[in-house]
């Protein structure tokens, strides 16, 4: 009894049904459907060219091999392929079964190399659907050399580093990287895209906001175009989504999203992932998602210290080509403390007020613009405060600092503190000196303009008079 396309499909769908895995079962053969059989010709219609070409690519021969056992050595496979609208003119491409990857396919007896006219919906919109040609939407400033590394960040970048060089390969999959806003996650998580596509050309790379992810999907879904959105993203070798907690406002995404994170990592591909909270604290994100975020590793970015921040003032400074005295970038440093997107921006508007009124950087105008990024002050500072701290950094009893001597570091004391005191309360000339054993406003005067003096011609000196108004100013928040 002669066998039917059915009954010829169905003995090879057993067959494969037994070596791959349940999932791309599900995926990639399920949707096929038997159409014809004539002189040990099997065609199979699939649901669209993009389809045709993964199973080209990853399925063809396990196609030979069960087709073969079914028909014979002379088993060959023909596809026909869905096209939009439908178009029963089409003549089916046809190809041999032994062949290995994209072959020449014959139509009407005319050979011709295979043509992507009607390809799967690109959701970026690069026409003609080649692997080498998807975008990856990475900004290519952001690397590994521009992200600095601190006690904030250093599990995150380095986890990082580990994922760029074997993608897909180490426990790290998905990797996802959390922290709270202007932090760095999409500037790290885009620095391990760049470091793949540098280090692997052939690998596919994409990156997507989830928003723009989320807006994708409905489209395709308004259009019954979802396997084709599904479809798309199961090819990427490297997918980094940014910002997945707004997943939570998007239910059937998240069952798109279940469907290609699932695809990618038993294919061995890598995902990484980025959060403004831990997979644990993600609300409205299905339970099953976010059991699978948690396969991988989440490294959190928290504030950058005090001395991050300075390296990254440093390095912008650098990349820029800019200059500024030490004292400044001290300051900024020290008084942007929120995240490093603020830090940046204090910098930029800094160099911007510098430009445009045509005015040295220094100090005060550092002040004068920093004014819109920094506090208010909520504790008031006494000139007892900071003599208490002078006296702590400068090893020096409280009482000598009020008498009468003219031993170098006593004076020196003394006269940083008068400085301090005027910078940082609203005390009178006259007041603060009666705190120092009642010396008059001249002497605060005189005290003052030495400070002032003395920063400019000694540089160790300065950095002791910073670092000291810095710690007042820690104190004042």
């Amino acid at each position: 009894m002669d066998k039917t396309h059915e009954k010829v499909w169905s003995n090879c769908l057993t067959i494969i049904k037994d070596i791959v895995e349940w999932q791309h079962f599900k995926t990639w053969f399920e949707p096929i459907k038997p159409a014809a059989l004539k002189d040990k010709v099997l065609t199979i219609q699939v649901p669209s060219q993009f389809f045709y070409e993964y199973l080209e690519e990853h399925y063809v021969n396990l196609l030979a091999k069960t087709l073969k056992r079914e028909l014979g050595k002379e088993a060959r496979l023909e596809y026909r392929i869905m096209v939009d609208g439908g178009n029963e003119k089409n003549q089916p491409l046809t190809m041999d079964v032994p062949g290995h990857g994209y072959k020449t396919y014959s139509n009407n007896e005319m050979d011709f190399p295979l043509v992507i006219s009607n390809p799967v919906k690109n959701p970026f919109v690069i026409p003609g659907l080649k692997k080498m040609q998807i975008d990856s939407q990475l900004n290519p400033i952001y690397t590994f050399d521009s992200f600095i590394e601190g006690d904030c960040n250093r599990v995150a970048r380095r986890a990082g580093k580990t994922v760029a060089e074997k993608p897909g390969a180490t426990s790290f999959n998905p990797l996802v990287i959390y922290g709270g806003v202007g932090l760095g996650k999409t500037h790290l998580a885009q620095a391990i895209g760049n470091e793949v596509k540098r280090s692997n050309p052939n690998k596919v790379v994409l990156y997507v906001s989830s928003e723009k992810f989320i807006n994708q999907f409905q489209d395709h879904s308004r259009n019954n175009a979802i396997n084709d959105f599904i479809h798309f993203y199961q090819m990427i070798d490297v997918l980094v989504i940014d910002d997945v907690q707004f997943f939570n406002r998007a239910e059937k995404s998240q069952d798109a999203l279940f469907a290609i994170f699932n695809h990618l990592h038993q294919s061995g591909k890598q995902l990484i992932l980025t959060s403004d909270k831990s997979p644990k604290d993600l609300e409205g994100v299905q339970e099953r998602l976010l059991s699978r975020f948690r396969w991988g590793l989440s490294a959190d970015i928290q504030v950058p210290d005090y001395e991050t921040r300075i390296e990254i003032l440093e390095k912008k400074m650098k990349n820029d080509g800019l200059e500024m005295p030490r004292e400044v970038v001290k300051y900024i440093a020290y008084n942007i403390q929120s995240n490093v997107r603020e830090l940046e921006g204090a910098l930029i508007s800094l160099l911007a007020q510098s430009s445009l009124n045509k005015r040295e950087i220094d100090l005060e105008l550092a002040k004068k613009v920093l004014r819109n990024f920094v506090k208010t002050s909520s504790k008031e500072i006494t000139i007892e405060t900071i003599q208490k701290m002078v006296c702590d950094y400068f090893d020096v009893p409280y009482e000598r600092l009020l008498q009468k001597t003219r031993k170098r570091e006593v004076v020196q004391a003394r006269q940083i503190t008068m400085y301090l005191a005027k910078l940082f309360t609203k005390n009178s000339l006259k007041t603060i000196g009666e705190h120092f054993g009642g010396r008059d406003h001249t002497t605060v005067i005189h005290s003052c303009q030495t400070v002032k003096d003395l920063m400019d011609t000694d540089g160790m000196f300065r950095e002791s008079v910073m670092e000291l108004q810095q710690k007042v100013q820690l104190a004042a928040m």
